[in-house]
């Protein structure tokens, strides 16, 4: 009987129809003046709108989604997609040539497929802030973006805050110690100089005085407060500074030696301390009573370690770097078209406080931020993804935001487990106005 029964089962599936084949898709490749590639890939059934997508630090491969399953769910409910690598000859840190090669190859696939309804600049963290700038800079040619996880301080405030937590690491753990913070020559040496602070802050650990003066620097480097290895978000300030102190030796082998891509664009060293006030920066700090705490317990002044944080800062930026990265890599907050944001709270890469800086310039009914409550820098579902490509559309159609973003991707049906949620950052502290008498020549 249980043989007679397989063997109906088997006809009874061989005698039913097919599920229909997926209609194929469409797939552009080509190459712009520069030498940068561009690629597209456009559904059969196209529902009119071009997601214009730029990617982030690390590779000058083209691409137009953030990740496969996001490109299939895009592809699968009618978007077309394109994306460029931008100019490969020069740094990883692409941002001379990245705005100029996205709209090329925007108007590279419109000659192909023809003008779209609707046209979304989507990016991802470098690429966040790509697509901020190319929604500064849109004319005629985008109806809306949709920047997440983006670096929106941009490439100054980026080495900038990455140098106020390093110099403090530094000079609080080790005054005496060479450990080099810019000007690199290659990235070996920024990864030898991340070596030596990371080895610094895990011997810190030990001391009750160590673990304060290590919060100090993770706090000016703006570490996320929940880590990997902590099942829910500590409240404590000991909870607090170990997720921190995670996060910093997770990410200094990256941070460090990535400088170099971005001084090799720039022409030099276009950060600098000289001048800072530390006792102003940890006081609008959203971590001050975590570093407080710690120094209390400690039995240190934290005053007195911020004074000498203060004395002794001395790095002073190149002139022509600075004036080179300041035209190539950053924003102004005036939007020429509508711009929703997208942030991990705990994001180790872009800080979550850069949303604070740039709603502070990007004042005006164009602009809306969201928030998804995840660990980690861009780790986003196709969901959420999608879910705020349609708000961009909705605000195209209809003059008016709707955002509602985790009832819609929930909606979705995609079973990914989006995870939008109501919050404010803090303010990022690093951002400072540029005093020429701190430059060098």
């Amino acid at each position: 009987m249980k043989r007679l029964f397989s063997v109906l089962v088997v006809l009874v599936l061989a005698l039913a129809p097919a599920a229909p084949a997926r209609a194929a898709d469409t797939h552009y490749t080509g190459t712009l003046a520069d030498g940068a590639t561009w690629i597209a890939d456009v559904p059969s059934r196209w529902n009119g709108t071009l997601v214009l997508y730029s990617h982030g630090f690390g590779s000058l491969a083209a691409a137009d989604a953030p990740d496969a399953a996001t490109q299939r769910t895009l592809l699968d409910r009618g978007y077309a997609l394109v994306g460029s690598s931008y100019d490969p000859n020069g740094s990883l840190w692409a941002l001379a040539s990245a705005a100029r090669d996205q709209f090329a190859a925007l108007a590279a696939v419109t000659r192909q497929i023809g003008r779209p309804r609707i046209t979304v600049a989507l990016g991802v963290s470098m690429g966040g802030l790509v697509s901020t700038q190319e929604a500064e800079r849109a004319g005629h040619r985008l109806d809306a973006a949709v920047s997440t996880c983006g670096l929106l301080g941009g490439g100054v405030d980026l080495n900038n805050y990455q140098l106020d937590g390093e110099y403090a690491l530094t000079r609080l753990l080790a005054p005496t110690a060479a450990i080099k913070l810019v000007g690199y020559a290659s990235p070996a040496e920024g990864a030898a100089a991340a070596g030596q602070l990371s080895a610094l802050a895990t011997a810190a650990q030990d001391t009750a005085a160590g673990r304060a003066r290590v919060a100090l620097g993770t706090a000016l480097l703006n570490m996320p407060t929940w880590s990997a290895g902590q099942a829910t978000p500590p409240r404590d300030a000991a909870g607090i500074a170990r997720a921190q102190y995670d996060w910093l030796v997770a990410m200094l082998p990256f941070i460090m030696p990535s400088r170099y891509f971005i001084e090799l664009s720039a022409g030099g060293n276009a950060s600098w301390n000289a001048g800072v006030n530390y006792g102003a920066l940890l006081a609008r700090s959203p971590y001050r009573s975590t570093v407080e705490a710690l120094y209390r317990a400690a039995g240190l002044s934290v005053t007195a370690d911020l004074a000498d944080l203060t004395r002794h800062a001395a790095v002073r930026a190149d002139r022509a770097a600075l004036a080179e990265l300041t035209r190539t890599s950053t924003v102004t907050g005036r939007l020429d078209v509508p711009m929703l944001t997208m942030h991990t709270l705990y994001d180790q890469l872009a800080p979550v406080e850069y949303e604070n800086r740039y709603a502070r310039q990007a004042r005006g009914p164009l602009l809306r931020q969201s928030y998804v409550n995840r660990r980690g820098h861009c780790a986003f579902v196709p969901s959420e993804y999608l879910a705020a490509i349609r708000a961009a559309e909705h605000r195209v159609r209809t003059g008016r935001w709707s955002l509602d973003l985790q009832n819609d991707a929930l909606g979705l049906g995609l079973g990914d487990a989006p995870a939008f949620v109501g919050f404010r950052p803090g303010p990022f502290v690093s951002h400072r106005d540029i005093p020429l008498r701190y430059l060098s020549d």
